[in-house]
């Protein structure tokens, strides 16, 4: 049988009855009661029933069909009928039937444990809760650049081996890069504010990486991270342009995946707020007092940490700012507030339902001499950021940035319990998994 000319589960579910279908893909289920076998077909679109039975099949394909076994994958071909009972409500009777691989004795049959499943990851992949998963961030990963495409941005490429920190040095993966000391990219940022002077406005969406020791529900090691600057913007245009957004994308997955989000029991009436702009802003102190008045001991000055940003999150229905931070909590390329030299032009911004931070950004520090000494007070070496202090000498102007986690965005649109199922192949710090 050919390989060209399938319809897809998708289409054949669309199909008036009596119509002719071919398809392909994988035995999701199998069972044989005798006279009639009951396939169940997925592909990258959804699954679909096939039946090929005594009465109304070829005796060599009922044979082929009794033969298949779960995850092997099949072309077939048949009449498209409707059935109640059938996935769907409809199922294609079968008169044509190639096995194409037949799989062996699969291995996850329900009930494993994480651990298993992280491990013969490369086939849990398969599974119909993560290919939805993986659909849903496909359609965030479209959106993010429709959204920046309208909005005139430039899309652009740094590179993932830097020189130097950009977030701390504890967190940097070392790397040997030809008997000199290089570094996997924590981010993007110091490139894009170089190639602002150029293009003005520019966003990447590509891999970073962080080897802090965490270890918690929305930590990665190598994550997809999307990262934006622009020229002429303070920090007040740039959460416009965050919150913009994330309605944006939310909005998209809730047109084209309610299939899915169905599939994941997600409740879509929680995401229905994040649509509407703006966003709930509040100041850093404001979140301690939140804090302090439901019991946590917490000070102005300290960080706020998942525990405490999923509390604050209790206080919201929507995706909220968190700004002004104390300078001292955050990196050196931060702008003070001028009139409030003590703090941050910063902003985190949080998803409800316990999920916390999914971006982070600031105005950046544009004046030469105050960069250089924040660089010096942090411990770091000005040698190290000759670059980027170049940005500073040559014509420079205020300017804001962003980050955001795709990965925890994903958790929270999906309603994952844990990072690790938001990603194809989660990276841990004690184990790398296939």
């Amino acid at each position: 049988m050919p390989y060209s000319g399938f319809h897809t589960t998708r289409e054949v579910r669309g199909m008036e009855p009596g119509s002719r279908a071919r398809v392909r893909g994988w035995v999701y289920r199998h069972r044989d009661l005798g006279r009639r076998v009951f396939i169940v077909l997925r592909d990258s679109e959804g699954i679909l029933q096939l039946v090929a039975s005594d009465q109304a099949s070829p005796r060599e394909v009922v044979e082929e069909a009794r033969r298949a076994t779960i995850e092997s994958s099949i072309v077939a071909e048949g009449v498209v009928a409707r059935d109640p009972r059938a996935p769907g409500g409809v199922e294609l009777r079968l008169d044509k039937l190639e096995i194409v691989g037949l799989a062996g004795d699969f291995p996850i049959k329900g009930g494993e444990s994480v651990d298993y499943l992280l491990d013969v990851r490369h086939l849990w992949i398969r599974s119909r809760r993560l290919t939805a998963v993986m659909r849903i961030r496909d359609t965030m990963f479209r959106a993010y650049r429709e959204f920046f495409q309208e909005r005139g941005f430039w899309e652009v490429s740094p590179p993932m081996l830097t020189q130097a920190a950009v977030e701390g040095g504890a967190t940097l993966f070392e790397v040997n890069f030809f008997g000199k000391k290089a570094y996997l990219t924590q981010s993007a940022q110091l490139y894009l504010e170089a190639l602002i002077f150029s293009l003005e406005r520019v966003w990447t969406l590509a891999p970073s990486f962080r080897a802090e020791r965490s270890r918690t529900r929305r930590h990665l090691y190598e994550y997809w991270h999307l990262e934006a600057e622009e020229a002429w913007a303070g920090m007040e245009e740039e959460m416009r342009l965050v919150e913009d957004l994330v309605a944006y994308t939310v909005k998209r997955v809730l047109e084209e995946r309610l299939e899915e989000l169905s599939l994941l029991k997600r409740d879509t009436e929680k995401l229905e707020p994040a649509t509407r702009t703006p966003y709930p802003r509040i100041r850093y102190e404001e979140a301690i007092r939140i804090l302090n008045r439901r019991g946590v001991e917490i000070r102005y000055g300290d960080d706020m940490g998942a525990d405490e940003e999923r509390i604050l999150t209790e206080e919201y229905e929507t995706p909220f700012f968190v700004t002004h931070f104390p300078l001292e909590l955050k990196s050196f390329y931060m702008k003070p507030d001028p009139q409030n030299p003590g703090e941050a032009l910063a902003f985190d911004l949080l998803a409800p339902e316990g999920v916390g931070e999914i971006v982070g950004g600031s105005q950046r520090e544009d004046d030469l001499e105050a960069l250089e000494e924040a660089i010096r007070r942090r411990g770091l070496n000005p040698e190290d950021y000759q670059w980027y202090l170049d940005l500073r000498r040559y014509g420079t102007v205020p300017h804001s940035g962003f980050g955001l986690g795709v990965e925890r965005q994903v958790m929270w649109v999906a309603g994952l319990d844990h990072i690790r199922d938001s990603i194809p192949f989660p990276r841990f710090r004690d184990r790398i998994y296939p």
